[in-house]
């Protein structure tokens, strides 16, 4: 009936000229890097509240055309900052349903994020420019659910990336809240050591791939039963930083529950 999405791009370019093949009604979304988790968010509010019956979610993000955006050009080659992270390149897309026939897993929960701006301007080191957003939706969620922590399997950050998960850890730590090693991130799990990607993946793209992937498989093969995905978005653009500001950023937290 409805697709939702939106990717990296000015306007949303990729996913709007896309949804010109089809004949579904579209709702363009934009958080950043945190705009699945939005749209997984929106999406299920909507067939919540009867609106709606079947809606498509979907994001993406490409690394040459991100890099050209946010950063430099490839042809300029401008050394790295060890603290930066890698664009990845890809989609995923997820179907949400009223009709629970054939369903791997459910969305029972959610919080929508605040924005959280502490100052920082490296546009480079977004892991550490995100980790503050992440942490209050996370605290928020559990002040709002009063879950606890050993309910869960697996907590999934969207690209916080090797150096932005350690900050989250501290931060949570200062809250009182430890998962040990229940805590992944999407955008550090994507890439190997030898591949070179500093801090890891990045991008709308990341939260998308590993839940549309690695996620619904564990819950396939039933090694999960719930687990909270934590969409992590830098809300900033060439403009802003161009104007010394700092990197305002925001997190969507989802519980995710099996239908087994």
């Amino acid at each position: 009936e409805t697709m939702l999405g939106g990717d990296l791009l000015n306007q949303i370019v990729s996913v709007s000229f896309a949804m010109r093949a089809y004949n579904s009604s579209f709702l363009g979304l934009y958080n950043a890097c945190g705009t699945f988790a939005e749209s997984l968010l929106v999406g299920s509010c909507l067939i919540d509240g009867g609106y709606k019956n079947n809606i498509v979610c979907i994001s993406g993000s490409h690394f040459s055309t991100a890099e050209r955006q946010y950063r430099y050009p490839l042809e300029l080659g401008v050394l790295r900052s060890p603290v930066t992270q890698w664009t990845a390149t890809g989609s995923g897309a997820s179907i949400l349903s009223k009709d629970k026939m054939g369903a791997i897993c459910q969305i029972t929960k959610g919080v929508a994020g605040r924005v959280v701006d502490l100052g920082i301007k490296d546009v480079n080191n977004m892991g550490a420019a995100m980790a503050p957003a992440a942490c209050d939706t996370i605290v928020q969620f559990f002040n709002d659910t009063n879950e606890k922590i050993q309910n869960y399997d697996a907590i999934f950050t969207g690209d916080l990336g090797k150096l932005g998960k350690k900050i989250l850890e501290d931060l949570l730590k200062d809250n009182n809240i430890c998962f040990n090693d229940k805590l992944f991130d999407c955008g550090a799990m994507l890439y190997k050591q030898e591949q070179q990607t500093f801090q890891g993946g990045s991008g709308a793209a990341c939260s998308a791939i590993v839940f549309n992937s690695f996620i619904l498989n564990k819950f396939k093969e039933k090694q999960y039963k719930k687990i909270l995905l934590v969409g992590t978005g830098a809300l900033l653009s060439p403009l802003t930083s161009f104007q010394g500001e700092s990197v305002p950023c925001i997190a969507h937290c989802l519980e995710v529950c099996s239908c087994c």
